[in-house]
């Protein structure tokens, strides 16, 4: 199953992703990182100044503006940038090993355009997020409307 799913848009955990694990079917999300949202690179407003990470994609992709826009979206991302900062990981790597310790997930389609991403998909490998994390980056999650893409 080739979904669309990450820590901000996680609506496939209502049916897919638990008959994908029921069937015995792989899963290989894409866009783990949230057109680059969960890697930190988006600034909570249009009219917002560049911070640290935001990237000019981060301020003119209006896919993602459409896709991750909830102020619960930005709390998850707040999560993940502190939790990053405590593990001394890239915000990329924490995003990433959340994915990967979710249980039926094969492994992400990563979409790097750049080599050191896939360095930084590859370290997110050896990043090991214990229940209280996991529990910690979802909390703040709030549904989102289920998109046909």
């Amino acid at each position: 199953m080739q979904n669309h799913y990450n820590l901000v848009y996680r609506e496939e955990e209502r049916e897919m992703i638990p008959l994908c694990r029921e069937e015995n079917v792989g899963i290989i999300p894409w866009s783990p990182l949230a057109r680059g949202f969960l890697a930190g690179n988006r600034p909570r407003s249009a009219e917002g100044e560049l911070r640290q990470g935001e990237t000019v994609r981060g301020k003119t992709d209006a896919s993602a503006q459409r896709l991750y826009y909830q102020e619960s979206d930005y709390q998850v991302v707040d999560r993940v940038i502190e939790l990053a900062k405590k593990r001394g990981v890239s915000i990329a790597q924490v995003a990433l090993a959340w994915m990967l310790h979710k249980p039926g997930i094969t492994s992400p389609i990563v979409g790097a355009t750049k080599p050191h991403h896939l360095g930084e998909a590859v370290k997110a490998l050896e990043v090991r997020l214990t229940q209280e994390d996991i529990g910690y980056l979802q909390e703040p999650y709030q549904p989102h409307q289920v998109l046909g893409i």
